[in-house]
């Protein structure tokens, strides 16, 4: 976008902001009413249908799309769509509202997310609500961002020196660059705040004063935002796996997962120096990451080969950052790491269905690229632009973290974007939520869900002692955490105190 047009684009976002403004978010002089503006979007007829998915359609599932400004401030310009799912309550006379949710990213797709949510709910939860999954905008069936890039995974390591760390720094601006040349138009309004607006007029489409809501990993910060813009909407809250508010976006945020990983990749090298008479990495910890450190060196010198894909020193780390992520996954990473071992060997490797669907997800964008993500994660909070900044953290990262650090502070293509139209949000509510945790979490580090709790003062706090795992209720079976989450899904009702929960 040249700067005159840029300078219009602010100017036209700063005249409309008072549409938007406050702590309400877009809910005008009367914090229970809409803004006249946008009476058409809240008020508009929804059109369900069946969702012409294998997964939601079995289920009894319909769908639609919602209409939504393409820019809050500008009500009467470009609207895009926002498609939605719905799984009704399965016992009418006891439904009490609807829940809004989404399984994070930025970028995932939510259509089908509440089908798992659903099993962890106990019937009598089940009953009270209408389940709504969502395809935020610019992702999936809500007429996704999609730039051409030619891989698919938004996210890379660094690599292992100054070269390996140029060849990111040239990535990216491609990455971005592609995306300028695509998608100008409909980047600068593709943000959090965006679709915590959308989520507004969402719930006034489905006819309800107030909306609940379930969002794990990203969906936990979009809960927040939520939260922030329109309180007095805001019904049971339910944020699994918190982002930290305060140091949300391309640099914060990923900074956080380089000490969760190698944590969490200290425990899995102690199950497999375990076990090292099946995978011979090495009969202790320091073996083991030995082991580790030198397939990403050889893949550094030369890319290995496993069936048509190249692993280099870029993408040999995200492997394993993928497999960390859950505690039961440690003998599925085992097998995908001897895989990498033989193939490296020069043995010829064809991987097996699950490794090689995490490198086709990396390598080839098959409905879309990662270029959502960014997307979401740009449009909401700016990142430096100097590369040398990027450089200057990994390298002071690598002796405490080996394998992670050269993720964990990448430069991104958010370096390369235009700003954000509008400055994050500060949480800071009182908003009564349920916040629940794994101390062993690699995505959304325990530290940062901490900070989210107390920012947002009406919460309560769940903590899954010493499990790595990433997104708890409906993914990692635990009667605690479960009993917790249904209750307040029930009746309302918050722990009075502090709960802790261990493994069953």
């Amino acid at each position: 976008m040249n700067r005159t047009r840029r300078r219009s684009a602010v100017a036209s976002v700063a005249a409309g902001l008072a549409l938007c403004a406050g702590p309400a978010g877009c809910t005008g002089t009367d914090a229970n009413a809409e803004p006249p503006a946008l009476e058409r979007f809240y008020s508009q007829q929804l059109d369900w249908k069946a969702c012409d998915d294998p997964k939601l359609d079995p289920a009894g599932a319909q769908c639609t799309d919602v209409t939504v400004p393409l820019n809050y401030a500008d009500p009467q310009g470009p609207t895009t769509t926002v498609a939605i799912s719905r799984l009704v309550s399965p016992e009418p006379a006891k439904r009490r509202g609807v829940m809004l949710s989404n399984p994070g990213g930025p970028g995932g797709s939510g259509l089908d997310f509440m089908l798992g949510v659903r099993e962890a709910m106990t019937p009598d939860v089940r009953a009270q609500y209408d389940l709504i999954g969502m395809d935020p905008r610019g992702i999936g069936r809500s007429a996704a961002i999609n730039c051409h890039w030619p891989r698919g995974f938004a996210l890379e390591s660094a690599g292992v020196d100054a070269a390996s760390y140029a060849e990111s720094v040239a990535t990216h601006a491609d990455f971005a660059a592609r995306c300028a040349a695509t998608e100008a138009a409909r980047l600068p309004h593709i943000s959090t705040r965006n679709t915590a607006r959308d989520m507004d007029v969402i719930r006034g489409a489905l006819g309800v004063d107030k909306v609940s809501y379930f969002g794990t990993s990203y969906g936990t910060y979009l809960g927040a935002v939520f939260t922030q813009m329109f309180p007095q909407r805001s019904d049971r809250i339910v944020l699994d796996s918190a982002a930290n508010p305060d140091t949300y976006g391309p640099v914060g945020m990923m900074q956080a997962m380089g000490p969760a990983n190698e944590a969490a990749l200290d425990l899995w090298a102690d199950w497999a120096a375990a076990h090292d008479g099946e995978y011979h990495f090495g009969d202790s910890r320091a073996a083991v990451r030995a082991t580790i450190l030198d397939l990403i060196q050889r893949s550094a010198r030369q890319p290995i080969r496993l069936g048509e894909f190249d692993i280099d020193d870029h993408i040999a780390p995200m492997l394993l950052f993928v497999g960390l992520d859950d505690v039961r996954n440690y003998e599925l990473l085992a097998g995908q790491v001897r895989q990498l071992r033989d193939a490296a060997n020069g043995m010829p490797v064809q991987p097996d269905d699950t490794l090689r669907e995490s490198l086709e997800h990396i390598f080839k964008p098959v409905e879309q690229d990662g270029s959502p993500q960014m997307a979401v994660l740009c449009g909401d909070v700016a990142a430096p632009r100097d590369p040398a900044f990027y450089l200057r953290n990994i390298e002071a990262a690598r002796a405490s973290q080996p394998v992670f650090g050269a993720f964990a502070n990448n430069i991104t293509s958010c370096a390369f974007w235009a700003p954000p139209l509008e400055p994050p949000t500060v949480v800071d509510n009182s908003v009564p939520s349920l916040i629940l945790n794994s101390t062993g979490d690699t995505r959304t580090a325990y530290e940062g869900a901490r900070v989210l709790h107390q920012k947002m003062t009406g919460s309560a706090f769940v903590t899954l002692q010493d499990v790595p795992i990433h997104y708890i209720f409906g993914r990692y079976p635990n009667a605690c955490a479960y009993g917790a989450v249904n209750a307040y899904l029930r009746d309302g009702t918050l722990p009075a105190t502090e709960l802790t929960c261990k493994a069953d």
